[in-house]
């Protein structure tokens, strides 16, 4: 069933956008080769931020053909654009990888290191160089709603997860007492989720907060396990992208606000028992700490899922700096950590959503005497 449903969902992604193949031109291939006899060094963090960072396009599998000609097959992914009052959608691939300026009615796009601006009358950037060396640049962004490769990772992983659990509701349907299949292999981790994670921290309100949290635990497990896939459709940092984790951050924050009853408010800005004068700092103090609640959740699943990806394409650019001296070190070591980051891709799930249960527990617990 699951090899179907991968099958099906990368059908449905090639007939949607199109496979590219995108050949650079040998000027700038000569170029390169120029570059690199004269010895310049291999640049590692360029590289691993190339990698972690978000892209317009969705890149399969880059290599060099018999003339040295760098060809790389991609995935185009649309460009929605909002500028000058005008409304423009393309596909990435007319940037050509950033060396070609598109142009739609009054507006010239310019793509430059994955973001885009609005090329001056001359077609080109207006950068300004600062006291650190490095250039500024001065083009107005137009509104930017792309769907970016996060972006489309995150879409297709919501696809699978609706229809695997699609499956396993029509599977228990038919077999509410025998699970079979999929459902076999699911129904103890969603018992485990259900019962030692929720519901020890809401107990009676566990069934009115169980589908949101079960719904953020397959979803920041689904995106982990994408990003650890190093070849399409994987290799997207979607959760290692802090926009992503701040706004399943801001669902949690918004659940503790709106289902928190009276007694949460009460004990948040004028806490019984406390002498007057004090009440108004601790209301300060707990005011803080509702704000750093979200923050926490944010920085968590960011830090550890980005740390992990650098690690990994760190060892990797160790085999390019050492010139394959280090190769089967490197190997080992990539090996351990991939079998780690799938250790924390299951450990971030699962203390993103224990702590969104506690923190809701706490501001929807009843009032004891």
């Amino acid at each position: 069933m699951i090899k179907k449903i991968f099958l099906l969902l990368n059908i449905l992604l090639f007939l949607l956008f199109s496979v590219n193949v995108s050949l650079k031109a040998e000027n700038e291939e000569l170029v390169q080769e120029n570059k690199n006899e004269k010895g310049e060094e291999f640049d590692l963090n360029e590289m691993i931020m190339h990698h972690i960072k978000d892209a317009h396009e969705w890149q399969i599998l880059e290599y060099h053909n018999s003339k040295g000609v760098e060809t790389s097959v991609i995935v185009p992914l649309p460009i929605i654009l909002i500028a000058n009052g005008q409304f423009d959608i393309f596909l990435s691939n007319q940037f050509e990888h950033g060396n070609k300026i598109v142009e739609k009615g009054n507006n010239k796009y310019i793509l430059h290191h994955e973001k885009i601006y609005l090329a001056n009358e001359a077609g080109e950037l207006d950068v300004e160089k600062t006291e650190n060396g490095e250039g500024k640049i001065l083009n107005e962004k137009p509104w930017d709603f792309s769907i970016t490769k996060n972006v489309a990772s995150m879409l297709l992983v919501s696809v699978i997860v609706l229809l695997i659990f699609i499956t396993v509701a029509k599977s228990y349907k038919k077999h509410p007492g025998r699970p079979k299949g999929i459902q076999a292999f699911l129904e103890p981790v969603i018992l485990f989720v259900r019962d030692d994670i929720i519901y020890p921290c809401l107990g009676e309100r566990t069934s009115k907060f169980l589908p949101y949290l079960l719904t953020v635990f397959f979803f920041i497990i689904f995106n982990n396990l994408m990003g650890i896939i190093p070849f399409f459709p994987g290799n997207a940092n979607a959760t290692g992208n802090i926009a992503v984790t701040l706004t399943l951050a801001l669902f949690t924050f918004i659940a503790i606000n709106v289902f928190g009853n009276k007694h949460y408010w009460k004990h948040t800005f004028w806490m019984p028992g406390v002498p007057v004068f004090v009440k108004p700092i601790l209301a300060i103090v707990e005011l803080i700490g509702i704000i750093v609640k979200p923050v926490a959740l944010t920085i968590r699943l960011f830090a550890n899922i980005t740390a992990g990806h650098i690690i990994i394409l760190s060892l990797v650019g160790l085999i390019f700096l050492f010139k394959f001296a280090m190769a089967p070190v490197s190997f080992i070591f990539v090996l351990f950590m991939d079998c780690l980051e799938l250790l924390v891709a299951f450990l971030q799930a699962y203390i993103f959503t224990m702590l969104s249960a506690l923190f809701i527990g706490i501001s929807t617990e009843p009032h004891h005497h």
